[in-house]
């Protein structure tokens, strides 16, 4: 997967189809862009919210809503759906009780969040199939209806999967939703684990169920749809994420499998002179610069933020901090100080160029660039595949974890001042290999896996075209 670029007769359509999540449409509108660096005539489908992120990669934009969720950058500042606010509300009040508590949470919401509207989904991919005619796609592995009208409509694609490896379960031995793994920190008793593997089971049963109703009314004569949460490309599956030796296999008869290590940009755009400024006044008189982001969500979690900040004033002399808060940026205010810069958002890849360290919450994009930027990380995980990524991180020696459902002040100071004071032993290996990966490695990749029958639109075998 090293070669150049692949040549071919002509160039690809491709379709790059986005949710309407910041933290998914920033990744796959970078790897949009690789894909047209290596050739291929590149349209980037998402909200209409994002269609800056397709300008910034440099391919064409087409808007088009997959799910009436929706996260622009804060989520509590994202226009919602009518209900959406009020599930958002319940999952953050369930990340306070813990892990689990969260978990089981998020299997209740996936049960009606993520096949809303099946049939409208397959309505507009084949409207817009029928308009751009691409040679083939690229799905987000989490857009559920796509994936499903995609197969129905028997058009190729190649699945993207943003977060942890596991969202493309390779096996039935864990449900989708239960971690394969947990940080040495956070271990759920027996009795807990059991509720969740029965409440994320029952979910599966019933999504692939509803999975295989909607393919037999719309294309019942395609290949049967299988375990709903798997269904992915047959041709190739691109994961952001470094190829850790104890990742789960996959199959050796299925798709060509793709780790790219990370999707960040080769070059992040300066913020502007205002945050050159706020850099220079941290760093003066403090030796030490730490970035605290829990991401789009988790921001909203201000109790956490504040303890983190109160940790690092009682127990890291000589240490400084920048703060995302999202909406909660003005009820935090009062923290701000010489040592402490508070903001909505922050220019996060840019400023990992010039900080010691990260807190985050074990979101794959935070993960995979601190890796890209060789920055340690504290890791504090709230759910989804956060726990299996804060898992891999403290494996590979790169990062270290807390329980943010029972961090207080003291726990916070000692747990940055460890960070900070001691080296992390896997982080120039892995620092390196993600280096040697990126975008462009993946959209090479990609190229090359889905290019056989390129100006044929031919569908996947056994699977007709439906009109």
């Amino acid at each position: 997967m090293e070669s150049s670029t692949v040549t071919l007769e002509r160039a690809p359509r491709v379709v790059v189809v986005s949710p309407p999540f910041a933290s998914h449409a920033q990744p796959l509108s970078v790897l949009a862009g690789g894909l047209a660096r290596e050739g291929a005539d590149v349209v980037f489908a998402s909200g209409p919210s994002f269609e800056g992120f397709a300008a910034r990669a440099g391919v064409a934009f087409e808007p088009l809503t997959v799910t009436r969720n929706a996260n622009t950058g804060v989520a509590r500042g994202t226009r919602q759906a009518p209900g959406e606010a009020e599930r958002l509300e319940e999952f953050l009040d369930s990340t306070r009780r813990g892990p689990v508590s969260a978990l089981l949470t998020q299997a209740r919401h996936r049960g009606r969040d993520m096949l809303s509207d099946p049939e409208g989904t397959l309505a507009a991919l084949r409207a817009l199939d029928a308009r751009l005619r691409p040679d083939w796609y690229v799905v987000d592995q989490l857009s559920y209806p796509v994936t499903l009208a995609l197969h129905c409509l028997g058009l190729r694609y190649a699945t993207f999967c943003p977060g942890h490896p596991t969202y493309v379960p390779s096996s039935d031995d864990v449900p989708f939703g239960v971690p394969y793994a947990w940080p040495r920190g956070i271990r759920p008793g027996a009795e807990q684990l059991a509720e969740l593997h029965a409440a994320a089971g029952a979910v599966e049963t019933a999504f692939t169920r509803r999975f295989a109703d909607v393919a037999r009314v719309h294309a019942p004569e395609a290949r049967p749809t299988g375990r709903a949460f798997a269904l992915a490309s047959p041709y190739a599956v691109a994961f952001t994420y470094p190829e850790f030796p104890w990742l789960p296999s996959h199959p050796e008869n299925g798709p060509s499998v793709l780790y790219g290590g990370h999707s960040v940009p080769a070059a992040e755009p300066e913020p502007g002179p205002e945050w050159q400024e706020v850099v220079r006044r941290l760093r003066a008189g403090h030796d030490r610069l730490v970035l605290i982001a829990l991401g789009t969500f988790l921001s909203a979690r201000d109790d956490v933020l504040a303890l983190l900040v109160k940790g690092l004033r009682a127990h890291v002399p000589g240490a400084a901090a920048v703060v995302a808060a999202g909406d909660r940026a003005a009820a935090l205010s009062s923290l701000a100080g010489p040592d402490v810069h508070v903001a909505a958002t922050v220019p996060q890849r840019w400023l990992l160029g010039k900080v010691d360290a990260m807190v985050h919450h074990g979101g794959n994009n935070s993960f995979t660039e601190c890796l890209a930027s060789g920055v340690p990380a504290l890791v504090l995980p709230f759910s989804s595949d956060q726990f299996a990524i804060a898992h891999d991180a403290e494996r590979a020696g790169v990062a270290r974890c807390v329980d943010p459902s029972r961090l207080d002040e003291r726990s916070a100071g000692r747990a940055l001042r460890r960070l900070l004071d001691a080296p992390s032993p896997g982080l120039g290996r892995w620092s390196r290999w993600v280096g040697r990966r990126g975008p462009d490695w993946t959209a090479r990749g990609l190229i090359r896996e889905m290019s056989g029958s390129v100006g044929a639109r031919s569908a996947v075998p056994s699977v007709p075209r439906v009109r």
